[in-house]
């Protein structure tokens, strides 16, 4: 894989990473925004000019929880058009003319209602696009039915921090659990309370659990928040807003529990799991979506939305015992930002694949050019003899 790590010129120029409208970037809720965080952190660090762009809510756009990074906020959409420069839309961003072709990362799974169907492929047809895992290029490949090899794929990371975090010894007994992810039914937080309420066939519990309170601000999360709190088997702590706590956090449990709902949402990567090998955590995810592809050799994948399941790969997780040293060695090899932002400046430099829009012009045209005329018999000439 090359490295941009040297001097060579770069020639991708400024670049802007644009944020959904009218709301602010916040630490701590979620992979997009510590991916996006990620990239303007290290591009800069690079030599290369990139911003986090927030629209409509002025300096109150999440700028404080990121003194590190630069920020630009702008009054409105069509403000975007005036960028000089690389636009990349992290998230679903209305049609609006650039300078440049842009660029649409797709993060999340295509909606599943036909109102959201409609509005995200039109806001897409003249973008250059960009997933996180070759699942989500399949997937968004067929929802827009564009040729899989149009879309680009710059996987997620896991920030240096949580390959040197140091792991303490444990001061309890059992296995420690932990999940990060957000309070929202898509991230199966509702199988891993059916798991806790399991009848544990006369066995005496032997693990902890905890949930962090990421995604609390949320309605849905606020209601899930006051489940977790009621819960006996549950210990609810604060969300981590830095990789740096989140590192510390991960190092402090056995296993990293990720049991994604499937019936209407598929992860499309999953970095709290690689955040979490790297911590030299096993992980316990469900075999779908993206998350078998972020394997770094101490996951174990069980069927999704299916409480019993999740507690039989908990057991089997816990029977294999602590992560040996030398794999999470091999995991801070894999999915690093530099690796990450490598890729994403291959794809910048690369000329910009076929949109979905220019495919529709050039039928367009194509359709629009005269008939040929009938064919006429050519006359046979004789061979002189």
């Amino acid at each position: 894989m090359p490295s941009y790590l040297d001097d060579r010129p770069k020639t991708v120029g400024n670049i802007y990473f644009v944020w959904n409208p009218h709301q602010p970037l916040p630490a701590g809720t979620g992979g997009t925004e510590n991916y996006t965080i990620g990239h303007v952190r290290e591009l800069n660090r690079r030599g290369l000019n990139a911003h986090v762009v927030t629209i409509g809510v002025g300096m109150t756009d999440g700028r404080d929880e990121f003194t590190d990074v630069p920020f630009l906020s702008m009054a409105c959409v069509a403000d975007v058009g005036e960028l000089d420069g690389v636009v990349i839309f992290v998230a679903e961003f209305p049609v609006v003319r650039t300078k440049r072709p842009a660029y649409q990362m797709l993060h999340v799974p295509p909606p599943g209602d036909a109102a959201g169907r409609v509005r995200i492929a039109a806001t897409m047809q003249d973008r250059s696009l960009i997933a996180t895992s070759r699942f989500s290029a399949r997937l968004w490949s067929e929802f827009l039915d564009v040729d899989l090899d149009t879309i680009s794929i710059v996987y997620p990371y896991a920030e240096a921090c949580f390959s040197t975090e140091m792991r303490p010894p444990s001061e309890e007994t059992g296995t420690r659990i932990l999940y990060a992810g957000r309070l929202s039914p898509e991230k199966g937080i509702y199988t891993l309370l059916a798991m806790l309420d399991l009848d544990p066939a006369g066995q005496e519990r032997t693990f902890t659990c905890t949930a962090t309170t990421a995604g609390s601000d949320k309605p849905q999360g606020r209601n899930i928040e006051r489940v977790l709190e009621a819960h006996p088997s549950v210990r609810l702590v604060p969300r981590r807003t830095t990789p740096r706590a989140m590192a510390t956090l991960m190092a402090r449990h056995d296993i990293i529990v990720m049991p994604s709902n499937s019936q209407y949402w598929h992860e499309t990567f999953g970095i709290v799991s690689i955040e979490a090998q790297h911590s030299g955590c096993r992980v316990v995810a469900s075999d779908d979506g993206g998350l078998p592809e972020t394997d770094c050799g101490s996951i174990t994948l069980v069927a999704p939305d299916d409480p019993a399941a999740l507690a039989r790969g908990i057991r089997e997780a816990a029977a294999l015992g602590a992560v040996d040293e030398v794999v999470r060695l091999d995991a801070a090899a894999r999915f690093t930002v530099d690796n990450s932002v490598d890729d994403l400046i291959d794809v910048l430099l690369m000329p910009s694949p076929i949109t979905p829009a220019a495919v529709v012009r050039d039928l367009e045209t194509l359709v629009r050019l005269p008939s040929a005329g009938d064919p006429q018999e050519r006359p046979v000439l004789h061979t002189p003899a």
